[in-house]
């Protein structure tokens, strides 16, 4: 009868080959990873404003952080910017996943904005027609959007949302709320939305933040809490700066768990500024002398 030998035990020598190997193809995957995370910071850091617009009497700030573990890189974006009526736009959004690809998308959305913004009458049709612009592209993400326009003449918000979470307004005789406003669902879903507008007059002085939802919500964290936690900490920093009101929106993120990218936008409107008699025209310096008015819901 013939006696199997038993297996041969793996000598030093293949062990310390096979965990080469390994450990070599664990490094090429975590350079790869970090590649592909250094490459969608850098995408971030180039396609956000370095700068938001500004009139006499609104201030405005905004602030970026990306994601605590830097996996998470590429969805948020904000933005602001002049319109050829002497108007502010300022919006603000977040892209369905994340990484390399949701940065690039994200850069296609926020230039799809000021293009269409330019011949649009109202946000709600900024963001129709950029939602129809997203689908024609076929890229298979979406994207929430806040869509905010700032007339300078009349002192008044009007707004629209797709799918985005609601902001946070504070006025500087103490009130607060959400803008819990009508909206659509997120850009890139469904052709031919229609996303309704909401026009708030400007009749204090107070601060609008938008923000995403990375700033509010994380794991075992629910977003209801973090909006109360930013209402708290943007009311007791009301009288300061745009920045100050954004860093304390922001410091959120940080009990939230942090586990996405996160973005906040923050419009400060003094009771004392001017407002504009005549609207001005395109490329036009914008200079007045009425008082400008503070959020409350209208």
């Amino acid at each position: 009868m013939l006696r199997r030998r038993p297996p041969r035990s793996a000598s030093a020598d293949d062990l310390l080959t096979t965990l080469g190997r390994l450990t070599a193809q664990a490094r090429e995957g975590a350079e790869k990873q970090r590649a592909r995370v250094e490459l969608a910071e850098a995408l971030q850091r180039e396609m956000l404003p370095t700068r938001l617009p500004e009139v006499p009497g609104l201030r405005t700030a905004a602030s970026y952080a990306p994601a605590r573990h830097g996996l998470d890189i590429g969805g948020d974006w904000y933005d602001g910017f002049p319109l050829p009526d002497g108007s502010l736009a300022f919006c603000i959004g977040d892209v369905q996943g994340h990484d390399v690809e949701a940065a690039a998308f994200m850069g296609q959305i926020r230039l799809g904005l000021r293009a269409v913004a330019v011949h649009a009458a109202d946000p709600g049709e900024v963001l129709s027609r950029a939602n129809d612009l997203l689908l024609s592209v076929d890229c298979g993400l979406f994207a929430t959007c806040t869509f905010v326009r700032f007339d300078p003449v009349a002192w008044e918000l009007s707004s629209a949302r797709a799918g985005h979470i609601p902001g946070i307004w504070v006025t500087g005789d103490g009130r607060s709320g959400l803008t819990n406003d009508p909206g659509g669902v997120p850009l890139g879903i469904v052709p031919g939305e229609v996303y309704p507008v909401t026009r708030r007059r400007l009749d204090t002085s107070g601060a609008l933040v938008l923000l995403t939802d990375g700033v509010v919500e994380g794991p075992s964290f629910p977003i209801e809490a973090g909006l109360q936690q930013v209402t708290r900490l943007v009311c007791a920093n009301a009288d300061g700066d745009p920045a100050t009101v954004a860093a304390a929106a922001m410091s959120v993120a940080e009990l939230t768990g942090h586990s996405d990218d996160s973005a906040v936008i923050v419009l400060c409107f003094d009771g004392s500024g001017p407002q504009p008699r005549v609207k001005p025209g395109p490329g036009a310096r914008v200079a007045a002398d009425a008082r400008p008015s503070a959020l409350s819901d209208g």
